[in-house]
């Protein structure tokens, strides 16, 4: 047994967690495989994968360093703002994701000062080479990715470790309770639980959590995203006087039903454009072909095409621009949501004025769509006839996408706040780095 585990007291783990340390350092010498196996899925970074192994890319700066982990996009923008106010503090942040994607959105959105670097495989060896680098004062965990090793290495070295923003789904919820021993033993070695609901604070503390809080969803206080005004214009140019529907973070088997909606829809709203923006870029040639077998006409936007008169469905599959069709069009359907996916953030795009449509399967955002739902920010569209119904609804209505615009600002209004709540309770770590900065200046 390692000091860190000695220190940590873990002697007594659950047998669960004393079976994954042992085969997670015994399978350190299969890292290669893996590795070659993800390079070729495109999901690492060739010219990062030492990082995976814990070896960092750039030195540790001085003085107090916070660490904030998201599992990929979606967690990493959620911490957005949060990052920004810690960066008026004077406090540098190591962040890490476990995505490509999410590195691209870390290097377009977020300051050149903001340390990325990929979360370490979950080996002993790895994690302990990244702490011993990189030596946090204070780990804030989104959501839900938790990686047994890291946490109990980081509790071993007494890093105060917080989660912030936590979510424990429905259908997480019951896998835990069968392993309550092991995600007891994790949870209890967080100093606090920020969560984003009273159910989430419910099933945090029936899962063994010491101290929760309900501080609300961070992804509630998202900013808009940004926009490339020349680019902007000049979509807006080629698609002037044509009603635009803008299909957003798509997965397998929706651009289908998307498909059939632009195509039922076409013969009462002739100049239609519908644009697709899939979840994994890499995925847009394939969806090119799917939409030319069926006869209709597409232009990819990897391919630096621009729709035209004859364009039928663009096919944006490119990173980082949602900004820019949120703004283009009054209509968003949004994607992971007709497929058993969870669904995507809607607040991005209402903030930017869209109404929005999405399928019944939403279970990563159920407090936020039900509460669109029943003010009527928001529309459900169970299949994909369903779909065409309320896409046609909304394009021969104004009125309601106004109306469902207007709905939706207020519920996301109300929602909010976080943001100041999660500093709130992590004010007491954040006066103790800013007083460690004070005495090292001295």
């Amino acid at each position: 047994m390692s000091d860190e585990l000695r220190k940590a007291g873990t002697g007594s783990l659950p047998a669960t967690l004393r079976l994954y340390r042992r085969m997670s350092a015994v399978a350190g010498p299969l890292t290669p495989a893996l590795v070659k196996r993800r390079l070729k899925q495109g999901k690492e970074d060739p010219a990062r994968i030492d990082e995976r192994r814990g070896i960092a890319r750039q030195a540790r700066p001085a003085g107090p360093l916070v660490w904030i982990h998201g599992a990929s996009v979606g967690e990493v923008l959620a911490a957005a703002a949060l990052i920004e106010r810690l960066r008026a503090l004077n406090i540098r942040i190591l962040l890490t994701s476990g995505t490509v994607t999410s590195a691209s959105v870390v290097a377009k959105r977020f300051p050149p000062d903001i340390i990325h670097q990929y979360l370490p495989y979950d080996s002993p060896r790895f994690v302990a080479r990244f702490l011993d680098h990189w030596q946090p004062s204070l780990a804030l965990f989104i959501e839900s990715d938790l990686w047994p090793n890291l946490i109990l290495a980081g509790a071993a070295r007494r890093l105060p470790m917080v989660v912030i923003n936590g979510r424990m789904s429905q259908r997480s919820f019951p896998r835990w309770q069968k392993l309550q021993g092991t995600i007891a033993a994790l949870l209890g070695r967080f100093d606090i639980c920020l969560v984003q609901s009273d159910t989430d604070a419910e099933r945090f503390s029936a899962l063994g959590s010491r101290n929760v809080i309900v501080t609300g969803n961070l992804k509630l206080d998202v900013q808009a995203p940004p926009a490339d005004d020349a680019r902007l214009e000049r979509l807006m140019s080629v698609t002037r006087g044509r009603p635009v529907v803008v299909a957003a973070s798509t997965h397998p088997g929706e651009e289908e039903m998307l498909l059939h909606a632009h195509q039922t829809l076409a013969p009462y709203f002739p100049s239609l454009l519908t644009v697709i923006v899939p979840r994994h870029p890499n995925r847009g040639e394939a969806i090119a072909r799917t939409i030319t077998a069926s006869g209709a006409q597409v232009a990819l936007r990897s391919l630096e095409e621009l729709p035209t008169a004859r364009t039928d469905i663009y096919v944006a599959d490119t990173m980082g621009e949602l900004g820019l069709f949120y703004r283009l069009a009054p209509i968003v359907f949004m994607g992971g949501s007709l497929v058993p996916h969870g669904g995507q953030n809607p607040i991005e795009a209402i903030k930017l004025d869209a109404s929005i449509v999405h399928g019944p399967h939403v279970f990563n955002f159920t407090e936020v769509y039900d509460a669109l739902d029943i003010a009527g920010g928001a529309r459900l569209a169970d299949d994909a006839d369903a779909l065409v119904k309320q896409l046609g609804y909304l394009l021969s209505n104004s009125a309601a996408c106004k109306a469902s615009v207007a709905a939706a600002m207020h519920v996301v209004d109300r929602l909010g706040g976080a943001l100041d709540r999660t500093l709130v309770a992590l004010e007491p770590y954040l006066l103790q780095l800013q007083l460690e900065m004070g005495a090292a200046d001295a």
